[in-house]
């Protein structure tokens, strides 16, 4: 009983637990760098000297970010779900060994 338990904590919990802590590291530079992207690309759009030239670079880097966050995030949602699905799997197991009839 207690090797399921150990072997649904290594091999489905600690990797989903892992990926989604990776994913959370990587997320948050990157959010921060959507944040400025953002900015600059409201400050580029609203500048009435900007060039059409200039307002699809900060555009598409702004994109690129937002793209990287939406990857972040679903990696960090899968590893969610993968611990999830240990812990389920974790507390339906049974208590007691069941007992088989011999004479049946």
């Amino acid at each position: 009983m207690k090797s399921r338990i150990l072997i649904l904590l290594l091999l489905v919990v600690l990797p989903g637990f892992s990926a989604s802590a990776v994913c959370a590291y990587y997320l948050v530079p990157e959010w921060a760098a959507l944040t400025a992207s953002n900015q600059n690309y409201r400050r580029v759009s609203a500048s009435p000297s900007a060039t059409e030239k200039e307002i699809l670079r900060a555009k598409t880097a702004q994109e690129i970010h937002r793209i990287n966050c939406l990857a972040e995030c679903v990696g960090l949602l899968l590893g969610g779900i993968i611990v999830s699905i240990g812990i389920q799997g974790i507390c339906i197991l049974p208590q007691k060994p069941i007992a088989r009839n011999e004479g049946r």
